[in-house]
């Protein structure tokens, strides 16, 4: 591991909060603690105890050895004297924990990628919707947790509305191999976060399928532009979507074994039922639950996403042989909406 040198320079937000201690929070933790205060928040006493005692996440860092200055709790008025707040939960589980933080001027920085299945919301909605006059952020970008954990080099996005919070924010979780990229759009970063999450099951499918590397590039690109399309319905900016949190986080969750969703799509291209994995599976895949509602909202919006349409099918039971003929008989059209 590099040597990270503490900044010793005051800044905005010196104890940062961390809510999840699962792989991603727990990593988010171990950056945030080179710079200033770090507690992080878990559901099961025996994480906390573990990280606290021996400075280890074995339940979902086990070879990681975390930094002594992180502070684990299970009791969330611990982070009380937090100036900022990571949330590291699922998509899914976040509206019920949100609820249980106090509705104060801290800001909110979102780090989960998804939509809320009963609501359509994504997650900077979601707590804008709970929290209406908040500061929201959103953190997202081509991460797996064990590779942030272990100090290897990651590039993200960090966006917020707010110029001075973005700004100090991005100062304040930056260290030599974390590098936050600042951005005032906050819906494009959390596009880029849910959509790639369904798109990656797509890749994993053609892998597990044995489709071809020719097939995998198709996907990748065409899915590229069935984000696109989503994003900009929902107001998103296009360079935003092109960057980290969108195409980079795309590229590298349809092209590894690491990611949760390539991995799901991966069986079922063997041949494997959801109900077959779930039994097996203690970890969330996210988008599986992101792929009905993602296609719901998306037909809402009247935003074409075949391959969205492909993977609720796949999920619900159909053959992998009957979509891919479905989604090869589809009427030839031009690459872009002008062409022809």
């Amino acid at each position: 591991m590099p040597v990270l040198e503490e900044n010793k320079t005051a800044d905005h937000f010196h104890h940062i909060g961390v809510l999840g201690a699962g792989s991603w929070g727990t990593a988010l933790a171990a950056v945030a603690s080179y710079k200033g205060a770090v507690t992080l928040w878990g559901r099961k006493r025996e994480i906390i105890d573990a990280i606290n005692q021996r400075h280890i996440n074995a339940d979902y860092l086990p070879d990681i050895i975390l930094p002594r200055t992180i502070h684990a709790t299970d009791e969330l008025h611990d982070l009380s004297s937090a100036s900022a707040l990571l949330i590291a939960i699922p998509a899914q589980k976040m509206r019920s924990v949100l609820r249980q933080i106090p509705n104060d001027s801290r800001p909110l920085i979102l780090c989960a990628k998804g939509i809320e299945a009963e609501s359509g919301l994504l997650m900077s909605q979601l707590a804008a919707d709970i929290f209406p006059h908040r500061p929201i952020a959103v953190l997202s970008g081509p991460t797996f947790a064990s590779e942030v954990a272990r100090h290897l080099p990651t590039a993200v996005t960090l966006a917020a509305k707010e110029k001075d919070i973005r700004t100090a924010l991005m100062q304040r979780l930056a260290i030599p191999t974390f590098r936050p990229y600042a951005s005032s759009d906050v819906i494009g970063a959390d596009v880029g976060g849910a959509v790639k999450n369904v798109l990656a099951i797509a890749c994993g499918v053609v892998a597990g399928a044995k489709l071809g590397n020719n097939a995998r590039a198709a996907v990748i690109s065409r899915g590229f532009a069935e984000m696109n399309r989503f994003g900009i319905a929902l107001g998103a900016k296009e360079e935003t979507l092109t960057g980290l949190s969108g195409l980079g986080d795309l590229v590298l969750t349809c092209s590894s074994e690491l990611s949760r969703n390539f991995t799901f799509g991966k069986k079922l291209g063997e041949g494997y039922s959801y109900e077959e994995q779930q039994k097996k599976r203690a970890v969330t895949t996210e988008g599986v639950f992101t792929a009905p509602v993602l296609q719901r909202v998306a037909n809402k919006l009247e935003v074409e996403m075949p391959l969205v349409s492909a993977i609720c099918d796949l999920i619900e039971g159909e053959s992998v042989n009957s979509v891919l003929e479905r989604l090869l008989s589809r009427p030839l059209k031009g690459e872009y909406s002008f062409s022809v």
